[in-house]
């Protein structure tokens, strides 16, 4: 099992229950998926929110990873706000992948986190059913460092 999938198991008990792994990892983006089993609706469709959820998920994660290269800062990441548009109903395993963007927002991620303690990252994941976009997301996470040495 990755540490990826085993920290969000172990500390993030819905990605569990949705059966979600870790499909790939870089500097600038993360894909996970699920299957479609554990998280049917009345449909025979990926319910919405596990959807939402994946989306939200590969965002979170794509922070959480970079920041581990950051072992001074002792990061809570929370999502403040977000969107999702569902393009078409996801009939079988699915995929949300986020990648960066912009190295420019990540470092100002990084600046007011040393500066303030506190900043705030935009991200956008894509969800893909058998290589075809089937939603979008778009979110703002808030990081916090929640070193007590300073």
């Amino acid at each position: 099992m990755s540490s990826l999938k085993e920290y969000l198991y172990n500390h993030i008990p819905l990605t569990r229950a949705m059966e979600v792994e870790v499909e790939s990892i870089s500097d600038t983006a993360l894909t996970l998926s699920a299957p479609i089993a554990p998280n049917i609706n009345h449909r025979e469709t990926v319910f919405g929110g596990s959807a939402s959820a994946l989306c939200i998920l590969s965002a979170w994660s794509l922070i959480h990873c970079r920041l581990r290269n950051h072992p001074e800062i002792k990061p809570r990441i929370v999502i403040q706000k977000n969107s999702m548009e569902y393009l078409k109903p996801v009939q079988g395993e699915f995929m949300a992948t986020c990648n960066l963007g912009s190295e420019r927002d990540w470092d100002f991620l990084l600046k007011s986190l040393s500066r303030k303690k506190i900043g705030r990252l935009r991200l956008a994941s894509q969800l893909t059913c058998a290589g075809e976009a089937v939603g979008s997301f778009e979110g703002t996470f808030v990081v916090s460092d929640l070193d007590e040495r300073s």
